[in-house]
């Protein structure tokens, strides 16, 4: 099958996503114009490759996705044609590169965003003041902190893709993981949507060795979400359960949206991840205002804790609130949440 095909999840026995991307002339499939062969392989349009943070590993910003989130940050690339081809040999010699400047080696079990928290909060105070803050962890010395284009931080051993999605289309994903596990020691993430990892293609991910997923739960309720991404998520809230039955690495975000997802939205969510594994780690970020959703406010402190606590009693273990600077304005709200959530939960 080549990109050019009819749908590869029509195919399936599923809809297809909300893929439309723009090109120069006229608006096509993200797997057309952002997915085809070259060289014998299969090749993906890539914005940038560098080391990010808070996560502190590297990261594959891909044009190219199968939603269309009106909340979207990456809409420039994520529903734009941009960038240039990288076959999975390409994409190799990246992960070799960066491998090279490893400052922190995890476990696999730790092959997530969430766990970077563990060891840096990324304030280079260790690097800028040479003293640590009193938010740091103290398990990685200054000389582990290396500088990228968003700050300073560990670069952890572990390659993700993030930006755009096309798990429908697993093939590139596949032969990455493959070479990467290969030829490395690195771990392999796929920061997704959820909206193209059917079970066959979440066991061929599996079978091509890819360790961990990054699963952006944007709404319980199927009508918001299909407001908020143009798709339904009927399958996608089933993929906890199959995740953690195939032995995968799993996180889980969600966005508290003032008016749209806020409480009872997630703790739906939460309802679902603790019924599963109650130690599946769970960020709830802040929403700001961004591409389609410029009208919508930034949530209040008070909110994010109020539902920091009614996650918390559902029986999750491992909670974070995220985007910190979305929603601490002055110096009161950060008393206030330093006096009302634990100090791991940010």
């Amino acid at each position: 099958m080549t990109a050019e095909d009819n749908c590869s999840l029509q195919a399936q026995g599923f809809v297809q996503g909300s893929c439309l991307v723009k090109t120069e002339t006229e608006p096509e499939r993200a797997c057309q114009v952002t997915l085809k062969r070259q060289q014998n392989s299969w090749a993906r349009l890539i914005t940038s490759i560098h080391l990010s943070r808070p996560e502190n590993y590297l990261s594959i910003y891909q044009s190219g996705c199968n939603l269309s989130c009106r909340k979207c940050h990456s809409w420039h690339f994520s529903k734009i044609k941009e960038g240039k081809f990288y076959t999975p040999q390409e994409i190799l010699k990246e992960a070799i590169s960066y491998e090279k400047f490893v400052t922190l080696v995890e476990p696999r079990e730790k092959a997530t965003a969430w766990h970077a928290f563990d060891t840096c909060k990324c304030c280079g105070s260790c690097v800028l003041n040479h003293k640590k803050s009193a938010m740091c962890p103290g398990k990685i010395e200054a000389k582990a902190i290396l500088y990228s284009p968003q700050g300073l931080g560990p670069a952890r051993n572990i390659v993700a893709f993030t930006g755009g999605d096309l798990t429908c289309r697993p093939d590139f994903y596949c032969a990455c993981s493959y070479l990467i596990k290969k030829h490395t020691k690195l771990l392999f993430l796929l920061e997704t949507n959820g909206f193209g990892l059917t079970l066959r293609n979440l066991d061929r991910l599996h079978d091509a060795g890819v360790d961990s997923f990054w699963l952006d739960l944007k709404a319980f309720t199927e009508k918001k979400h299909i407001w908020l991404t143009g798709s339904t998520n009927d399958n996608i809230l089933k993929l906890p359960a199959e995740m953690i039955k195939r032995n995968f690495v799993l996180e889980v975000l969600s966005l508290y949206i003032p008016d749209l997802v806020e409480v009872d939205e997630l703790e739906k969510i939460a309802l679902i991840l603790h019924g599963v594994d109650p130690s599946i780690p769970f960020t709830i970020l802040a929403f700001f205002p961004e591409y389609k959703m410029k009208k919508f406010r930034n949530p209040t402190v008070q909110e994010m804790v109020e539902t920091y606590h009614k996650v918390k009693a559902i029986g999750l273990k491992n909670i974070r609130l995220g985007n910190l600077g979305v929603f601490i304005r002055t110096g009161q709200d950060l008393e206030y949440l330093k006096n009302n959530v634990d100090q791991h939960a940010f």
